[in-house]
């Protein structure tokens, strides 16, 4: 991407979000195109905070976490407080998946057990029912 502005349908299309959720960031401060009339025009910061939004609510983090990692950038200590600030959520949010993964697994397993129980319970019933 170059240093050009950018509408809101090119947002849309580079990032494949809608206007909607353009103006939902913007509402919420994480966005802040420039506004000429009705008209937004997104700069390159706008770009990159939109990527580091779409990537934090990939990973699962809140649009409060997220707006406050954001503004971290400009303390004016080269990033370095928003980078420890983002390796610590982003470490604790990994635990977090990784735990929700073995929940889920478990789960996975049991319903499996649960499946193989009920179809042998079915296979001898109907068994059964054929005899008679």
């Amino acid at each position: 991407m170059t240093d050009e502005l950018m509408t809101i349908r090119e947002m849309c299309d580079a990032y494949e979000v809608t206007p909607r959720t353009l103006r939902f960031y913007e509402a919420k401060e994480l966005l802040f195109p420039i506004r000429q009339g009705t008209k937004r025009l997104f700069t390159r910061r706008d770009r990159a905070r939109l990527k580091l939004i779409l990537r934090g609510k990939r990973f699962g983090f809140s649009l409060e976490e997220i707006r406050q990692l954001l503004d971290l950038y400009d303390i004016g200590d080269q990033q370095v407080t928003q980078l420890s600030k983002s390796y610590e959520l982003a470490h604790a949010r990994l635990a977090d998946m990784e735990h929700q993964r073995d929940e889920l697994e478990e789960a996975i397993t049991d319903l499996k057990a649960q499946l193989a129980w009920g179809q042998k319970m079915l296979q001898s019933l109907q068994a059964k029912d054929a005899a008679e």
